[in-house]
């Protein structure tokens, strides 16, 4: 385990954009910068934390955490569905293959859970008992398991996302229901493998956001990211019964403590400037993903000296990419 000594040395060296690499064709998302290469897609996993739709953050290893969490998940399910790694030519970068991807996230939850405004849980608690086409029974409380996971996908937006049901989702032809099918087996599959691979590591995989598309041949293949800290929500399963039982929050290792500090420091989503972030939150922070990225993987994580922005791009230049 890296120490916080370490972490907090590196708070000048993070992956804040790949413009320094002077290539063509980016597209600059909330985390990774796309690099779009005719039939691939160069992907790389940057080091800012993005919440209230907006960059709070630089966080020192952030995206080597979960460009290498990704490539483990995706050699853990390859025999559930192809994936689109063609390599990882550098920790933070992956050469993929370019897919027409599917208008829908596929949300998968194991627990009735939640603080958002859209969650399941904030939901539930409204009256709701109808979540995209899933009928919840009466009398569940706040971090329950479901009997068994439920899908409650969303349209692809970038603004926000909308939940929209199976039937909804067929109905407006955005996937056919042959297809429809095949997706919602394959994602509750990768789901149970997840939660099963998590169990052995001492976490319970909660929920999390799957994508998908179909590949030149028409084959479906799982995209993006896979069971990061960013994309799915971790607890601790030695500690989750017990505190279930008397009605606390089970314990988690993520991101929330900041967007917490953000919001009783200032409006993240009117402010038009910022606070800066404390380097205490940072350096405990980019702990926590390493924490998460060893407990999920069973591997030391492991870095060099050799500053971030320079490192990538000697590796592409080795792999003969830029």
């Amino acid at each position: 385990m890296i120490g916080k000594e370490i972490i907090k040395k590196q708070l000048n060296n993070c992956l804040d954009d790949t413009s320094f690499l002077n290539y063509p064709g980016m597209r600059k998302g909330k985390v990774r910068d796309t690099y779009d290469l005719g039939d691939k897609l160069l992907l790389i996993t940057t080091d800012r934390q993005s919440a209230f739709d907006r960059v709070l953050a630089n966080i020192p290893f952030k995206g080597q955490v979960l460009n290498q969490i990704s490539e483990f998940w995706f050699k853990k399910s390859s025999h559930i569905v192809k994936n689109h790694i063609i390599s990882i030519p550098d920790p933070n970068v992956t050469l993929a293959t370019k897919c027409k991807v599917f208008p829908i996230e596929f949300v998968v939850r194991g627990y009735l859970t939640g603080s958002t405004d859209t969650s399941a849980w904030m939901l539930y608690s409204k009256g709701v008992r109808n979540i995209c086409g899933n009928i919840l029974e009466q009398g569940m409380v706040k971090n329950q398991k479901f009997d068994k996971p439920i899908l409650t996908p969303t349209t692809k937006s970038d603004a926000h996302d909308e939940p929209i049901s199976a039937e909804q989702i067929i109905d407006r032809n955005l996937i056919d229901e042959k297809t429809w099918n095949k997706l919602q087996s394959i994602v509750f599959a990768l789901f149970e493998e997840g939660t099963r691979i998590a169990d052995s590591h001492g976490l319970i995989l909660v929920d999390t956001k799957y994508e998908l598309g179909t590949d030149e041949n028409g084959e479906i293949v799982l995209i993006d990211e896979v069971h990061t800290p960013d994309s799915s929500r971790y607890w601790l399963k030695e500690s989750y019964q017990s505190r279930f039982a008397e009605n606390k929050e089970p314990e988690n290792v993520d991101k929330e403590f900041l967007r917490l500090w953000f919001k009783a420091h200032c409006d993240p989503y009117k402010d038009k400037v910022l606070p800066k972030a404390p380097d205490d939150l940072v350096v405990e922070l980019s702990s926590r993903y390493i924490t998460l990225y060893e407990m999920i993987t069973g591997s030391e994580f492991r870095t060099d000296d050799i500053p971030v922005k320079e490192r990538i791009s000697k590796n592409l230049k080795a792999a003969g990419i830029i």
